[in-house]
């Protein structure tokens, strides 16, 4: 996997009133980043976990510590998935 850089800017001293090192506040920039993104539907939970740094399930955890649901459906397709599911389960308890 090719890496890209991103470089933004902040107020000198940032990170102490933030309460951490460099390297977390980049780390924790980097999850709120994905979590947000994974929210607005705007990628995938895979690619969310890559730009946090952890695996698919550590994102999830994160999710669930964010309160970020990880059922990103726009309501007219979870409608429909509803759907789907019960009447999978209708042909289900038939058998």
């Amino acid at each position: 996997m090719k890496i890209e850089e991103l470089t933004i800017k902040y107020p000198s001293g940032f990170e102490h009133a933030v309460h951490m090192t460099k390297e977390e506040m980049e780390q924790h920039i980097r999850l709120m980043a994905a979590l947000k993104m994974f929210e607005l539907g705007k990628v995938s939970s895979g690619k969310a976990a890559q730009l946090a740094g952890m695996s698919r399930v550590e994102f999830f955890e994160a999710c669930g510590r964010y309160r970020v649901s990880i059922f990103n459906y726009p309501p007219e397709e979870l409608e429909q998935e509803i759907k789907k599911d019960l009447e999978t389960a209708r042909k289900v308890s038939r058998q």
